[in-house]
């Protein structure tokens, strides 16, 4: 199934808000109804012939055939750039001004390298495209003519070692797939991000994606043990022992480069053994300062649970710790902030950290809320991106965005990155919700992932990159890192420049000299173009 061209995931999971949740959003902000309903695909056209003959025949060449080179205007537009609200809104529009000129499908690893051969003879920029979930600019390359590189027919498991616990798996597999194909033989990957029904293992490799129960299991560049790269110049692989000190880790220059310096194909990765168990409870601080100070002293002391994470004030009352409960009659609506906690593992092991942990977090002022509210956030952990889509259908603006930094700098940055929001989008004439929640955990520091709502102003995309830029300019400043898991794209790029520094950015461009001279992977995205 492909996901939804307009909008987030499985159209039959879409639903409209509740009166009154809109009507709240009307009180609140302002919102107004859109005066127009959005295109629908067959009305909207695309370019032609963008492919000389000598390229078309070569690329089908290099894929087996001319069947797995799409050319259709649906394939196209639904690999129009990704599913942030800008990219949402603007397709919604009918703008395809970033469609791929054709959407390749390649087999295995030998294919993608032919493929780059024929982009570099025929001059052709190329964008890995594995589950199309970027928000952040990465499929929406800064150059005319691409083709865009589905990997969806590199679904496989290669290679499962279950002495050292560790599979090999193929790029354009989707995480439920990957979990699926694991489960038949016990183990489990247990990265499960937002982005989970539909992302892909070489989409979390490429753009250091990191799950929902990171405070367990790691982050997916945690998980990664070696990589399989095809570039223009040739492959690389990387990893032949789960550490080495055989000089610096091409591991990580690989993750996090999000198609710039060649195409993941193939990915080593640590597993665990299915859990035995797993359970979710809730717990209430009177404030977002008590919870973040409480979950501080549980990833720096221990026990670390399996999943960590806390909703800020606004959050809390406004409900999206439940996102499928928002508008519900049974919507929490206690004040303080709420914070979730799960456990996964062992029935021995769970219950002992459980009972730990609970002692530490009643020491720091949380009261236990039981089972229900981590019920309810495992059922509606993946509903946010359909909530997001049922807001733009009511005519409201919401879009996310995140960061991490030390412990220290939680406070000034939680701050600074709300007020630059709230006064932006205020003197912009549509007042924001400002919502906040620390999702990833660590010893030194912690994640923010801040919710924006408002009402969309007569030009949604104008109105939000001013708001966006100050918010990217507050995280700077405050001492944050521009993105802890969404990439870099295009969206983050100008500002990673700058928190990279100029030399560290001249290293990176003479490796993708090196690796991709023509600069036809993904130009634009990660680094600007060579001047």
């Amino acid at each position: 199934m492909d996901m939804l061209w307009s909008g987030w995931g499985d159209p039959a999971k879409a639903a409209p808000l509740p009166d009154t949740v809109i009507g709240l959003l009307r009180d609140l902000l302002g919102v107004k109804p859109r005066s127009a309903e959005p295109v629908g695909l067959v009305d909207i056209a695309v370019a032609e012939g963008q492919l000389e003959p000598a390229a078309h025949h070569a690329l089908a060449n290099a894929v087996g055939g001319e069947e797995y080179v799409r050319t259709d205007a649906e394939t196209r537009i639904r690999h129009t750039r990704g599913k942030s609200t800008p990219d949402l809104l603007r397709i919604r529009e009918g703008d395809t001004a970033d469609a791929p000129a054709a959407v390749l499908l390649p087999a295995g690893h030998e294919e993608i390298v032919a493929v780059l051969r024929a982009c570099a003879e025929h001059g052709l920029a190329l964008v890995p495209f594995g589950g199309g979930t970027s928000v952040v600019g990465g499929l929406a390359p800064a150059r005319g003519t691409f083709v865009a590189l589905d990997l969806r027919r590199m679904d496989g498991l290669l290679a499962l070692d279950p002495v050292s616990r560790t599979a090999t798996l193929q790029p354009g597999l989707r995480a439920p797939q990957a979990e699926a194909l694991l489960a038949e033989h016990g183990f489990t990957l247990g990265h499960f991000p937002q982005s989970y029904e539909w992302a892909t293992i070489g989409g979390f490799a490429a753009t250091r994606s990191s799950g929902q129960a990171s405070a367990g299991y790691g982050r997916f560049d945690e998980m990664v043990l070696g990589l399989t790269l095809a570039t223009p110049e040739g492959t690389i692989d990387t990893g032949r022992a789960p550490r080495s000190a055989a000089g610096p880790d091409l591991r990580q220059l690989v993750l996090g480069s999000e198609g710039a310096f060649g195409v993941i194909t193939a990915v080593t990765l640590r597993v665990r053994p299915v859990p035995q168990i797993r359970v979710y409870e809730g717990w209430r601080f009177a404030s977002f300062e008590e919870g973040s100070a409480a979950l501080r002293r549980l990833a720096q002391d221990g026990p670390r649970p399996t999943v960590l994470r806390l909703s800020d004030e606004t959050e809390t009352l406004i409900g999206l710790a439940r996102p499928d409960a928002i508008g519900a009659a049974d919507a929490p609506t206690a004040v303080g902030c709420t914070a979730i906690a799960g456990y996964e593992g062992t029935e021995e092991d769970t219950s002992y950290r459980r009972e730990r942990a609970a002692a530490v977090l009643r020491e720091c002022g949380g009261t236990p809320l039981g089972e229900e509210p981590g019920a309810h956030w495992a059922h509606g952990r993946y509903s946010a991106p359909y909530l997001r889509d049922a807001l733009l259908d009511a005519g409201a603006f919401a879009e996310t965005l995140e960061t991490a930094a030390y412990w220290s700098r939680i406070p000034e940055l939680y701050a600074a990155v709300r007020d630059a929001l709230t006064t932006t989008l205020t003197e912009a004439g549509t007042p924001p919700l400002v919502m906040c929640h620390i999702s990833h955990v660590y010893e030194n520091g912690a994640s923010l992932y801040f919710t924006v709502v408002s009402a969309q102003g007569e030009d949604p995309v104008a109105h939000w990159t001013p708001a966006k830029h100050a918010a990217n300019e507050a995280i700077l400043a405050a001492g944050g890192t521009i993105t802890h898991h969404h990439g870099v794209g295009t969206d983050h790029r100008d500002w990673y420049v700058r928190e990279a520094g100029p030399l560290a950015v001249d290293a990176l461009r003479a490796v993708k000299r090196r690796l991709d001279p023509a600069g036809l992977l993904n130009p634009g995205v990660l680094l600007p173009l060579d001047d």
